[in-house]
């Protein structure tokens, strides 16, 4: 499952060493709070799947982890069956133009990027509890 850090300033989606293996990715995830230009809660997270993947995982309605390259960029995606998810639409982000997760902590970082963080990342299910 993924976990989501939130501080003042940063969202981090941590990756288990499994998920930047299968992702192909070194380090996790890392976006300013000021790029996040939009979150979307999502019963099924895979209609919002674009593009093809390079580099990453893919087991059709099962797992799909890594870059998503489209004609306007790229997506970083983190899904996992049929579970509920967040799309996050980025602007400005270096590397990414949005993510789409599957989490059942969608509806609390929709909440917690509505708060103000302090300076040492939390995790999004303890910032809003």
């Amino acid at each position: 499952m993924v976990t989501l850090m939130l501080d003042s300033t940063h969202l981090e989606i941590v990756l288990a060493p499994a998920e930047k293996a299968l992702a192909f990715r070194k380090r996790n995830v890392t976006v300013e709070r000021s790029t996040i230009t939009r979150v979307q809660l999502t019963d099924d997270a895979w209609t919002w799947l674009r593009g093809v993947r390079a580099p990453g995982t893919h087991i059709p309605a099962t797992l799909a982890t890594g870059t998503w390259r489209y004609a306007g960029g790229k997506d970083f995606v983190l899904l996992r069956r049929n579970r509920p998810g967040v799309v996050i639409d980025l602007d400005g982000h270096d590397e990414f133009q949005r993510l789409i997760l599957t989490t059942r902590h969608g509806v609390a970082l929709a909440q917690a990027l509505r708060l103000e963080a302090g300076d040492e990342p939390v995790d999004v299910a303890d910032i809003v509890s």
